[in-house]
């Protein structure tokens, strides 16, 4: 008789305590459980699979060792957390992942003890760690408690993670940077030597020993004592390549590798039972996809992925459609370039997400990715409009803000021609509340010197593109949002806008909608669903917010009984310029009914973009419900009241 087959491990799991009192052996088979459990769940929600499936030997270590939730876990950007997810009791319900009502694709606070810190934005861990720890310590916790803080290769270009470090560097708090190696851009030397390396000085006896040596050394003349302290740290960095991280104030232990659990666990808990005060960084080297052929083949496109099948890897195939937004950008920019060679882009570590990855291809020397590093990508663009350079700097509305002091001091003020290409402007669907483009026009209206447009459509793309290339006159931005355009036909270049000027695209007479952005759309639509209801109604593309096309704005205002403005941000932007003009221009003290349809005022979670415009009210039925709101209806059959 056979035996049946053994329950999984991973079916045993409920909590992080589960994992303690498994021995490496069982480990090791629960993280190809886990593993195989990632695959299948993202296979069915789409989501971050690459660094996800990197970390899965390291998710478990940290849990088998540390004392989650009350020792402090934070996972920087979130990208990776997946694993970590289904080990903090939300199994579950991973096969929500990224859908309305499900779990979100980051770490969030709301969502559970085990996330600490919420995190959908790079090189936020060190720092947000480092006040946890030092949080600790001030209020007498419990000595023993640990704050971990894993950071990536990829997350270390940012400066903000080095500022952290340098803070850390200076104070005794206790605080473990896990740096998660998956390029293996810094050290390579991984194996069994580096491993014992890495055992022996996390150790406490090499611990004792050290800080013997050290209090030595403070007896000896300060030149003496400098260069034994020196000589201690070169030595090790010699071997491991940590200077640069000792040199910060970090205590190194590495590299090992990180998916090799006879090499996590003895290190691991040899940190959490260091005594010694002072931040730890331990290096470990992993592997985007590692386990999953295709993803560990491709890297690049199993980042980030649609549903797709587990056996072939193959992803789901949306049916054919008009070029995304993302895309139009990408050959309008190419257009302006062929024609002229002072055209230069600048990305921060998304080539691919911007469509600078195209751009390179045709111009190599005129591409730069600067790494995720949005402060620096603005002034670097800055010094080479300086030299007569036409710079483009793509970056994502809700990235953007990272760099919003250069955008003002280096740029605005010195009225330099810097473009803005802000892709993922208003809402983004999966990817939820924390990569919304919804502030920019606010950010951006208050700035003096600021040129802002809103493509409408993907041929108002193409001719705000070819706009900001010829505008030298200072800085210039538009927004475009994620996903696909309409399906109109593409000019082969775009043609240059008048500076501040919108465009009247429907005639009435009662209510006029004037939207600025893709909401272009929904505002005909709804003027459609008005006008069988007997409405006359005026559609307007104001496509600036500065300078705003006052003229038209006053036309609408004195020939219309409602004015309603309609856009893709929050309170504060292109509505409040243009109720801004109304009021000074004396248009609010007659009679108009004006209305400014903005995302409402809280963060709008992740779900489809339609159920997520519904619940902003910007979609054709709200807007048109607006409208009879406006005129004192409240239902489909009321007549219009005239001004």
């Amino acid at each position: 008789m056979s035996a049946l087959p053994a329950t999984p491990l991973l079916d045993r799991v409920r909590a992080p305590s589960d994992l303690r009192n498994l021995s490496a052996e069982q480990l090791r088979q629960l993280a190809d459980e886990l593993r195989a459990e990632t695959i299948h769940a993202v296979s069915t929600t789409g989501g971050h699979l690459g660094a996800s499936l990197g970390v899965v030997e390291l998710t478990v270590a940290i849990h088998a060792i540390f004392d989650t939730p009350t020792d402090r876990l934070i996972w920087d950007v979130g990208h990776q957390a997946y694993p970590h997810k289904i080990l903090t009791g939300r199994r579950d319900r991973i096969r929500s992942l990224r859908q309305g009502g499900g779990l979100s694709g980051f770490t969030r606070r709301s969502e559970s003890e085990y996330d600490p810190f919420g995190a959908a934005h790079s090189s936020t861990s060190i720092s947000a760690g480092l006040g946890m720890a030092v949080a600790r310590d001030l209020l007498a916790r419990k000595a023993d408690q640990n704050v971990i803080a894993v950071i990536g290769d990829g997350a270390m270009s940012a400066g903000m993670a080095y500022e952290a470090m340098n803070n850390a560097g200076a104070m005794k708090s206790r605080l473990i940077v896990v740096l998660n190696d998956n390029d293996m851009s810094i050290a390579r030397p991984v194996g069994a030597m580096s491993a014992y390396l890495s055992r022996l000085i996390s150790s406490r006896p090499f611990l004792s020993i050290r800080e013997v040596m050290a209090r030595m050394a403070r007896r000896f003349p300060r030149p003496v004592a400098q260069a034994a302290r020196r000589a201690e740290e070169y030595a090790r960095g010699m071997l491991t390549g940590g200077t640069m991280f000792e040199e910060l104030g970090f205590y190194y232990v590495g590299p090992i590798d990180g998916h090799d659990l006879d090499h996590l666990l003895p290190v691991l808990r040899n940190l959490r039972d260091a005594e010694e005060a002072g931040p730890i960084l331990l290096h470990v080297v992993t592997q985007k996809g590692k386990g999953y052929q295709p993803a560990e083949a491709a890297a690049d496109k199993y980042h980030g992925v649609v549903k797709f099948n587990v056996i072939t890897g193959e992803q789901a195939k949306a049916p054919p459609g008009p070029p995304s937004y993302t895309k139009v950008f990408a050959q309008a920019l190419i257009a302006e370039a062929e024609a002229d060679p002072r055209i230069v882009a600048v990305t921060a570590a998304m080539p691919s997400g911007t469509g600078l990855d195209a751009f390179e291809k045709r111009f190599p020397r005129r591409t730069f990715d600067v790494g995720i590093a949005e402060q620096h990508a603005v002034t670097f663009a800055a010094g080479m409009a300086c030299e007569g350079m036409r710079p483009f700097v793509a970056i994502y509305s809700t990235f953007l803000q990272r760099a919003y002091d250069q955008v003002v001091h280096d740029v605005a003020l010195q009225n330099l021609p810097v473009r803005f290409a802000m892709d993922r402007a208003g809402l983004v669907g999966a990817d939820g509340a924390t990569h919304a483009g919804a502030y920019d026009i606010a950010y951006l209206g208050c700035i003096p010197n600021m040129v802002l447009m809103a493509a409408s459509d993907e041929v108002e793309l193409t001719h705000m593109v070819a706009t900001a290339a010829a505008h030298d006159a200072g800085p210039i931005a538009f927004r475009y949002p994620r996903g696909e355009g309409t399906g109109l036909e593409l000019p082969a270049r775009g043609t240059i806008l008048p500076i501040g000027k919108g465009r009247v695209l429907r005639e009435g007479s009662s209510i006029a909608i004037l939207s600025y952005g893709t909401r272009l759309a929904e505002a005909l639509r709804a003027a459609e669903e008005l006008a069988a209801q007997g409405l006359s109604c005026t559609v307007a593309d104001a496509r600036f917010a500065k300078p705003l096309d006052t003229e038209l704005v006053e036309r609408l205002a004195r020939n219309h009984a409602v004015l309603l403005t309609v856009e893709e941000g929050s309170v504060g932007g292109f509505g409040s310029l243009v109720a801004h003009h109304l009021a000074h221009a004396g248009l609010l003290d007659g009679g108009l009914r004006f209305r400014p349809l903005t995302l409402p005022d809280l963060y709008i979670d992740h779900d489809t973009p339609k159920k997520q415009y519904d619940l902003a009210g910007l979609n054709a039925p709200q807007i048109a419900q607006a409208a009879r709101q406006a005129l004192g209806q409240h239902n489909n059959t009321q007549q219009p009241a005239r001004a």
